[in-house]
C-alpha cells in the first residue's frame, strides 16, 4: 500500500496525541465496518496511522439481514479486507427484526465476543459529528433529560476491560466522504 498522507491524517493524529487513552498506543482495536463512507473512513485513516500508533487492527462487519443486498455488501467488504491484509470477521443475526433497539443490542454483544475473540480493547465505529448532531436533535425532539443530551461521547464503557471508542466525532459526513475518495476506498 503507498503511503498517504492528508490534513484529515493529521487532525485525526493530533487528536489521538492530546486524548492518549482514546486509542492507545499499540492497543488491539476492532473496527465495527459496515460497509458505508463513515466507517471506511475510520479503517482508511487507522490504517495509515497504525504504523505511527502501532495498533492491531481487525474488522467486525454485522449482517443484520434487513436488506436485500446486506450479504452481497458483506462479501464483497470480505474481499476488500481479504486484499488488504485486514482480518475480518462476520457475524450474522440469525433472528432479524426491523427493531432498532435489538438490532442495536445484538451489534453490542456480537462486537463483545467478537472483541474477547480477538483480545481487542477498544471497539472503535465511524460515528461522525454528524451522527452527534442528529443525535442531539433527537434526543430534543424526545424531551430528554440533561444526560440524554450527551450522547455520542468519544468513549465509553462497553463490557468490563471494553471500550467503544468514536475516533471521527472530529469530522462531518461529508468529510468521511472526501476521505473515502481520496483514499480510493470502496462504498
Amino acid at each position: 500500500m503507498a503511503e498517504r498522507w492528508s490534513p484529515y491524517h493529521l487532525r485525526l493524529h493530533r487528536w489521538l496525541k492530546r486524548q492518549p487513552d482514546l486509542l492507545p498506543d499499540g492497543a488491539r482495536l476492532l473496527l465495527a465496518v459496515s460497509g458505508g463512507q463513515d466507517s471506511m473512513a475510520l479503517v482508511g485513516l487507522l490504517q495509515d496511522l497504525q504504523r505511527l500508533h502501532h495498533w492491531t487492527l481487525s474488522l467486525w462487519h454485522g449482517n443484520h439481514q434487513l436488506r436485500p443486498e446486506a450479504g452481497q455488501q458483506a462479501a464483497e467488504l470480505a474481499f476488500w479486507a481479504d486484499q488488504e491484509g485486514l482480518p475480518l470477521q462476520i457475524d450474522r443475526w440469525q433472528q432479524p427484526r426491523s427493531d432498532e433497539a435489538a438490532a442495536r443490542a445484538w451489534r453490542y454483544a456480537a462486537l463483545e465476543a467478537a472483541a474477547s475473540a480477538c483480545s481487542a480493547s477498544h471497539v472503535a465505529t465511524g460515528h461522525t459529528a454528524s451522527d452527534r448532531a442528529e443525535t442531539l436533535l433527537l434526543q430534543l425532539a424526545r424531551g430528554s433529560h440533561r444526560r440524554g443530551l450527551a450522547s455520542l461521547r468519544p468513549t465509553r464503557p462497553l463490557a468490563a476491560a471494553l471500550s467503544l471508542v468514536r475516533p471521527l466525532l472530529l469530522f462531518s459526513r461529508a468529510e468521511t466522504a472526501q476521505i473515502r475518495q481520496q483514499l480510493g476506498l470502496p462504498l
